[in-house]
């Protein structure tokens, strides 16, 4: 059985050319037939019914017409400019059909007297039903190929502009599955086919574009969508496996005496039962011999900062070094402050390295380090830079790592001997599914309980017009010796029009509370000036701090109570969420106003409502990936990440993800190597789309 070729190139098929093919390269990336093949239809419309036109009325989102065209008329308007109107009968009743642009293409092409099906939406102009840009095909065509589900594909502006329709993308896929004689070559072996009951990738990628049935297009979508996580899968579960075999870890087998120490003498408060299981399941992965690599999930102030550093502790105690790896400069010296005060009077060397650390002191850390005399190295990405050694690195802890990429965090792994023990922490929760696809090869450990004594913060929605009642409130809130954080929207620094808002805001601010001091922190002021700032508000200087969101991660002020966010509709839920995270780290009762406009738009009124509905990170994020999808969230695309599903759906396909990672770790556990007959399926199609677009180096 001879196989057509699917990657030659588009410009052979039949409608295409040079030019089409160049404009279909450029905006949808369709280069070859396989292109075509997977780019699917947005939507569908049935086209099983015929109307008379004596049945249509307006209010029909679509009317489909068998007729004749009995004669043209055209109406000048304006400078070469013409409205085309062809008067159309089904025999008893007459209606006109309208084109603004291409009427000259109607006028020579579309023939008096031949009977034509006419597809389009009813309106009425001049007492007469009218459908404008119709589509229309010849009577004889349509019943030949059936009048079904027709499907609608994307198109940009470009391709508008160069003569490309749905229709047009339509004829083409048609030509190509036409062409396509023998069935397309499968992907999937027939025992996984057969067992999960999926219909082969000929008869899917058949009914995708051209359904038989809403059923027969349900089953495809399922076969489809299936197959595209299953690869996702395979190669992350394939990657994670090629690296446990490959990468020796440091064995670090005892807990000694600086985490005894630190344990019964520094330890601030209890540890959480979520604490102490996280902490164990760590020190299981440092004695194991192999090479831990652990995303740690926790939302904002459960105590992820006190886990790393116990575990940087075992290092410690076991010989060998550990770094911290912050975003920013303000979170890496938050975390510096942090360790200090938990590690005060131990004997254990913390040191910063950040752009600001310069001259002499820069280079006698860096001699220290390469000495072994540092213990811990806190830093920026100015940890991985090449002139930082480490004399015996162990322990790397990367924090918020979705803001560092792949190959960032690559350069850690160069900077010992053997890779180090890796702890990724976030405080952006991860919804099961996402965690899965985007930190496939992680172990995932979860602190999902927060620390005794905390209230959960009390969200509220108000509207700019109750803004003097919202005033009062706080100046109660700060008279009983709290402090509180205004934040306006600044989503790029380079807004000048909202720096103006923060100025304009500081300065109404300061005219409604005479009484108060205040601090002011945006990304365009100095970092010195910035901490300064920070720091008069943290010792309790001032008791108001005006902001953009700078403040999202990195202030730990357990005195403030209020989190006041302006045009709350501007920011996204999971942004939302880490400003609140800076309130309720007190023993009291801490309030998150969130302050809109009167006119929001569903979106934003869902997600306004879900912040208000609860505090459980976890659920937010959900939200925010059925809200935004998995391209849009925040961390998703900083990182390099480009899934570029066709057809799947990360946020709403969360059992079939399930199932595609379970099937990917059935094959690698059966078959590490994938050296088996049965699996050279799997490695041929692995093969085939490392040639495409997808970035398969961001999928771990």
């Amino acid at each position: 059985m001879t196989m057509v070729n699917l990657e030659t190139e588009i410009t052979y098929l039949l409608g295409v050319g040079p030019k089409r093919a160049k404009v279909l390269g450029e905006e949808l990336g369709i280069r070859t037939f396989a292109d075509l093949l997977v780019n699917f239809p947005y939507k569908y419309i049935d086209r099983s019914r015929l109307y008379k036109i004596h049945d249509v009325n307006t209010e029909m989102p679509f009317v489909q017409i068998v007729g004749k065209i009995l004669g043209f008329e055209t109406f000048e308007m304006g400078p070469r400019k013409e409205r085309v109107v062809a008067h159309f009968t089904d025999g008893q009743d007459i209606m006109d059909l309208t084109w603004f642009n291409g009427g000259k293409y109607a006028r020579t092409h579309y023939k008096i007297g031949q009977p034509y099906v006419i597809f389009g939406k009813p309106t009425l102009f001049n007492g007469r039903i009218n459908v404008v840009h119709p589509d229309i095909d010849p009577a004889e065509e349509m019943q030949l190929s059936g009048m079904g589900m027709q499907p609608y594909y994307s198109l940009t502006e470009k391709m508008k502009k160069a003569g490309f329709t749905s229709r047009s993308l339509e004829r083409l896929t048609k030509n190509l599955l036409a062409f396509l004689k023998e069935p397309i070559l499968e992907t999937l072996p027939p025992s996984m086919t057969d067992r999960l009951n999926l219909m082969s990738r000929d008869e899917a990628l058949r009914n995708i574009h051209f359904p038989e049935s809403a059923k027969s297009l349900e089953k495809a979508r399922l076969r489809l969508k299936f197959e595209e996580l299953f690869y996702v899968q395979l190669n992350i579960v394939r990657y994670a496996s090629d690296n446990r075999r490959k990468y020796r870890g440091y064995v670090f087998p005892k807990i000694g005496e600086r985490f005894n120490s630190f344990y019964h003498q520094n330890l601030p408060f209890p540890l959480t039962e979520a604490q102490k299981r996280v902490i164990r399941e760590i020190w299981n992965d440092m004695k194991s011999g192999r090479q831990m690599n652990r995303l740690l999930q926790g939302d904002v102030g459960s105590g992820k900062t006190l886990v790393a550093l116990m575990t940087m502790l075992i290092a410690i105690d076991n010989g060998y070094q550990a770094c911290i790896m912050a975003p920013t400069e303000i979170l890496a010296e938050q975390h510096l402050q942090t360790i200090n005060e938990f590690l005060r009077g131990m004997d254990v060397r913390v040191e910063l390295l950040t752009g600001i650390v310069k001259g002499w002191k820069r280079n006698d850390i860096l001699a220290d380090l390469a000495s072994g005399n540092v213990d811990i190295l806190v830093g920026t990405h100015a940890v991985i830079e090449d002139n930082v050694v480490f004399a015996r690195l162990g322990m790397a802890v990367v924090d918020e790592q979705h803001r560092f990429g792949v190959a960032q965090r690559a350069k850690l792994w160069r900077k010992s001997v053997n890779p180090p023990h890796v702890l990724v922490m976030t405080a952006t929760p991860i919804p099961r599914t996402l965690a899965m696809t985007l930190y496939g090869d992680l172990d995932v450990s979860v602190i999902d309980e927060l620390p005794p004594g905390r209230k959960p913060v009390h969200t509220q929605h108000v509207f700019d017009a109750q803004l003097p009642q919202l005033y009062e409130s706080i100046r109660r809130q700060i008279r009983m010796g709290r402090q509180a954080y205004v934040v306006f929207p600044l989503i790029e620094e380079s807004e000048h029009i909202d720096l103006k808002n923060l100025e304009d805001g500081y300065q109404t601010l300061r005219q409604v509370f005479p009484e108060f001091r205040m601090s002011k922190v945006h990304g365009k002021i100095k970092p010195k000036e910035k901490e300064e700032e920070m720091q008069r508000f943290a010792s309790g200087e001032t008791q108001i701090l005006v902001a953009t969101t700078v403040i999202e991660v990195g202030v730990n002020v357990p005195n403030a109570s209020v989190m006041v966010i302006l045009d709350a509709q501007r920011f996204g839920l999971s942004q939302l969420h880490q400003l609140r995270g800076r309130v309720g780290r007190g023993a009291e009762q801490a309030y998150c106003i969130l302050v809109t406009c009167y006119q929001m738009s569903a979106d934003t009124k869902k997600r306004i409502d879900i912040m208000c509905d609860t505090n459980d990170g976890f659920r937010i994020a959900e939200a925010d990936l059925k809200l935004r999808g998995p391209g849009d969230l925040e961390g998703t695309q900083q990182s390099g990440m480009a899934f570029d599903l066709k057809i799947a759906d990360i946020a709403r396909d969360g059992q079939l993800v399930q199932m595609a990672r379970d099937e990917a770790q059935t094959v690698i556990e059966n078959d590490p190597l994938m050296h088996s007959a049965d699996n050279a399926i799997f490695v041929r199609r692995l093969f085939e789309l490392r040639k495409t677009n997808v970035n398969w180096s961001a999928i771990s």
